[in-house]
């Protein structure tokens, strides 16, 4: 008995102490907020305070001492996102993920962007202050990897830690300027319905942003071939698997004084982003004697993309300019090594990668390169087509000075010095938002754009033979779209068409008007505009544009065939406004028969995978207004009932009965509970996170939301057949600067500050955003100090 007694206690005893150790272990991977830290090549002390958010305040005496802080801080909050976002240009996920990214890590590669930043690298000046400044960030962050702990994720995931170089900065950007591109989803689609359909069916397609709807406003101040859907569903299935975010769209506006109450400047920006775990920014102000910043940092990028301080304020949307093409090759049928061109054929050049494969043997692969770009047959298994495809991308094929341009914007001190550096960005195209303290507001279109043949259009393939639909000339930046000090007093961007640019629309994949539409109907007639009316307009769940489709399409129903319940949703939906309140029920029915009249009146020509693809683009969004109130069309017949040619009212009609249908099934036939809140969620997910064990203690959410897609705060969902509105991007923070009272600007991240699972900051924002709340970007010095939840020094470890 004393024997086994002895048993249970040493049996006690080491589950304590597994417990114990177990707790002091994870304890352990925490990020460090407080105490000191020796840090190699600081000439001074540096002192961070942290506040309560997490969000780090950088005191330094040299700038250089202060970007080799922020890279130690910012990996130590987000090592593991930074390891990520390096990793997809060089096709380098298989080796964290295994087998299934094999196929997104041969699409990566093949882009290029590997390669261009080999070559931006050998011609980046290495005594420029970006250079400099960037491989002080990079020395914080293997200073950190050096002496830190190891965030969880490498040790569930078994990766080694290797030190980061300035190829992994240049290569994150071009990841960024990659997830901007839409001409993938589009054009070999709308290809495709050439080919099969004739030009009827495309005349009835919204290709080009509507004439009648709202365009941003210029001011100058002078004073064939099946393999395009094999090409679409390989890129679609690449980039689905990405264990990342990608770059959606956006909303900013910036009023001038004329439009304030206090006759300062306000800039409001919210860029939509795909949601994931950890969210995309990462907060810093960085403070010097020569340079203050509060600043949105992308993983592993040293300069921040939007920022502000005292005198300056920028943010950012997307452009959706068409920077990608694709060009259909001739091979050579006696030669495989030769393509035609219009002086004779040319040798392929040919590309030779290796891909490390996560318990697997490494997989060799070659792809072919054609003078407008990588061929794509071949790299993915669903390419199977006869005739090369080759893809042009404005991003590979220009000289890379996006880090100088970070730099250049990020350290600007008024309007003249912010516009110089704008052209070093070549791609991605970006709409760049500008307001100072001195009244300036500023927009600029900033890409690369080029001119094509009159009769010549980017959305469809191009010929690659002839050298009759190549750009006939490249733009100045000076014909660029723009605004600067408008006499309408603002300027704003929700990635909806341009006016005119040099004489001509730029073509792109602009989003429909319906968030531009709203936006200007609330900045035009108030002009006493403060941070809190800015505040509540950024979180505005209205549509302008939904209500009037409603209008026009229920005066289709007949009534006489509904029953009471069917009436008295239909009622309310005739009085709609628009807004998406989690309580609202004609969201929900509107939502389900728009599905229902897009799949209804796609899908029988399209096919299931070809109409799955029309639902990812932005044509689609176009379409949906546009398209339902043309009359007459060739789409609304149903192909498949050949003895019966059906209109728009039978399409209706349909549609109404399978949504009603639909939601019976789905929620249940008390009417009452068809809510908002039941079928539009957000959660956000971590890559460790699909690993359903796991899921709770990396995944934050679900949570019911308000608002929906092409609102101000849109909070936006892909369509399919299961009726829930699953989030998957949207505002990737929220930010209000008002020079009035600068230092009481606002702002609000999705998630929290830090992405390590075991910080107290890993989720402290996310029911703030849910809820439209709002925290303070701090930049008072003495209220800083005061307010610090906790203070790291680093201390030059020669010293």
């Amino acid at each position: 008995m004393k024997t086994f007694k002895k048993v249970l206690w040493v049996l006690a005893i080491l589950l304590v102490l597994l417990i114990v150790g177990t707790a002091f272990f994870f304890n352990s991977l925490k990020p460090n907020y407080s105490g000191e830290q020796a840090l190699e090549g600081l000439h001074g002390d540096v002192t961070v305070y942290y506040d309560s958010f997490g969000i780090p305040h950088i005191y330094a005496e040299q700038e250089e001492d202060a970007f080799r802080a922020l890279g130690y801080v910012h990996a130590q909050d987000r090592l593991w996102q930074m390891e990520l976002l390096r990793r997809v240009a060089i096709g380098r996920l298989s080796e964290v993920f295994g087998s299934d990214l094999v196929e997104t890590d041969k699409f990566f590669l093949s882009l290029g962007i590997d390669e261009n930043t080999k070559e931006a690298v050998k011609n980046l000046d290495a005594n420029s202050p970006t250079a400099k400044l960037s491989n002080a960030y990079l020395e914080g962050i293997n200073a950190f990897i050096e002496a830190g702990p190891k965030p969880v994720e490498f040790y569930l995931t078994g990766l080694e830690l290797k030190p980061f170089t300035i190829e992994d900065v240049y290569n994150a950007v071009g990841y960024m300027a990659f997830s901007f591109a839409q001409a993938h989803k589009t054009d070999p689609l709308l290809t495709d319905i050439q080919n099969d359909f004739g030009s009827e069916y495309l005349a009835d397609l919204t290709i080009s942003s509507d004439t009648s709807t709202v365009w941003i406003k210029n001011f100058k101040n002078i004073g064939g071939d099946s393999v395009s859907l094999d090409l679409m569903s390989a890129v679609s299935r690449a980039l689905k698997k990405l264990p990342i975010p990608q770059f959606e769209g956006s909303n900013s506006w910036v009023l001038g004084p004329d439009k304030t109450k206090s006759g300062k400047v306000i800039l409001a920006n919210d860029p939509h982003i795909g949601f994931a775990q950890p969210s995309v920014w990462y907060e810093a102000h960085i403070n010097t004697p020569t340079y203050e910043k509060y600043g949105y940092h992308l993983a592993g990028v040293p300069f921040p993309l939007l920022g502000h301080d005292r005198n300056v304020a920028y943010g950012l949307t997307m452009f959706q300019n068409d920077d990608l093409d694709f060009y259909v090759e001739e091979a050579n049928v006696s030669d495989s090594t030769l393509y035609k061109t219009e002086t004779g054929w040319e040798k392929y050049k040919i590309v030779n990668k290796t891909i490390p494969v996560k318990d697997g043997d490494p997989i060799s692969f070659s792809y072919k390169k054609t003078r407008h770009g990588p061929v794509l047959n071949g790299i993915a298994k669903q390419i199977t087509g006869d005739k090369p495809i080759a893809m042009s991308w404005m991003y590979t094929k220009w000289d890379n000075q996006v880090l100088d341009a970070l730099y250049g914007i990020s350290h600007a001190t008024n309007l003249n010095e912010f516009q110089g550096a704008l052209p070093k960005i070549h791609a991605p195209g970006l709409n760049v938002m500008y307001g100072d303290a001195q009244g300036n507001v500023g927009w600029w279109a900033a890409a690369q754009l080029y001119q094509m043949p009159d009769s010549v259009s980017t959305k469809f393939f191009l010929d690659g033979t002839t050298g009759n639909q190549e750009p006939i000339r490249f733009l100045d930046f000076s014909e660029n779209p723009s605004a600067i000090n408008p006499p309408w007093n603002y300027v704003y961007s929700a990635n909806n068409q341009p006016d005119s640019i040099a004489g001509m629309l730029y073509p792109g994949y602009y989003l429909p008007e319906n968030r531009a539409r709203r936006i200007v109907d609330l900045l035009e007639p108030k002009n006493d505009w403060d941070k809190e009316s800015v505040s509540e307009m950024i979180l505005d769940v209205t549509s302008s544009v939904n209500p009037e489709l409603v209008r026009e399409l229920i005066k289709l129903l007949d009534i006489s065939h509904l029953n009471q319940e069917q009436l008295v949703l239909v009622d309310r939906l005739t009085n709609w406004d628009g807004s998406y309140p989690l309580d609202s029920q004609s969201a929900v029915l509107y939502h389900r028969c728009e599905y229902y009249i897009l799949k209804n009146t796609f899908e029988d020509e399209l096919g299931p995978e070809k109409f799955t693809q029309f639902l990812s683009t932005h044509l689609m969004k176009r379409q949906i207004a546009w398209g339902a109130i043309m009359k007459v069309g060739k789409w609304w017949d149903n192909i498949g009932t050949p003895n019966y040619k059906e209109t728009r009212n039978d399409m209706v009609l349909k549609s109404f009965a399978d949504a009603w249908g639909s939601l019976q099934k789905d929620l249940g036939s008390d009417t009452n509970e068809w809510t908002w809140d039941k079928v539009h969620t957000l959660e956000h997910k971590h890559p460790i996170g699909e690993v359903e064990s796991l899921r709770k203690y990396f995944n934050i959410g679900p949570f019911p939301v308000e608002g929906s897609r092409e609102v101000i705060n849109n909070l936006t969902f892909p369509y399919d057949s299961t009726g829930y509105y699953k989030v998957s991007s949207g505002p990737s923070t929220r930010r209000i600067i008002d020079f009035s009272d600068i230092e009481n600007s606002i702002s609000i991240l999705p998630t929290g500050q830090s992405g390590n699972p075991l910080s107290e900051h890993y989720d402290d924002q996310a029911e703030m955003f849910i809820n439209g709340q709002f925290r303070k970007m701090m930049m008072n010095t003495t209220e800083i100090q005061e307010s610090a939840k906790s203070l790291l020094v680093f201390k030059p470890k020669n010293k």
